[in-house]
């Protein structure tokens, strides 16, 4: 029985484990064969959506890492669009808005209110909090 999952990432994606446990979740998920719909970062979970990350060499990038879970399995990467306002990752769209000279979100990843984690709690099986 395949199963939907969705995810929600709570933490950074460096200073706490919370987000490298649930990326290799989330990897657990698709080769388990269930569908992981989406992964909704909130808190300081929307760091993990910040093109400004620049790990060091021998470090693992998890950005890119859920940049490429995101394009491999189809995966929507959403970061709350408050609470990353409040934090400084900032889409084109909300830059525009207001008035910023640039955007900082990371290809791949969309801010969303959140209503867009209330519609993946409703199609969810499984939501896993991280």
């Amino acid at each position: 029985m395949t199963l939907n999952y969705v995810v929600v990432v709570d933490g950074p994606a460096y200073g706490s484990q919370a987000a490298r446990s649930a990326y290799q979740f989330a990897q657990a998920v698709v080769a388990q064969g269930h569908q992981l719909s989406r992964v909704f970062f909130y808190q300081d979970g929307v760091h993990n959506g910040s093109s400004l990350s620049v790990p060091a060499s021998d470090e693992f990038d998890l950005v890119a890492a859920w940049q490429a879970l995101a394009n491999e399995h189809k995966v929507e990467l959403q970061t709350c669009v408050a609470a990353a306002l409040r934090r400084g990752i900032i889409g084109q769209q909300e830059a525009e808005l207001n008035g910023l000279t640039s955007a900082n979100l990371a290809d791949g990843f969309e801010q969303a209110g959140l209503g867009g984690l209330a519609e993946a709690l409703l199609t969810a099986d499984r939501v896993i909090q991280f």
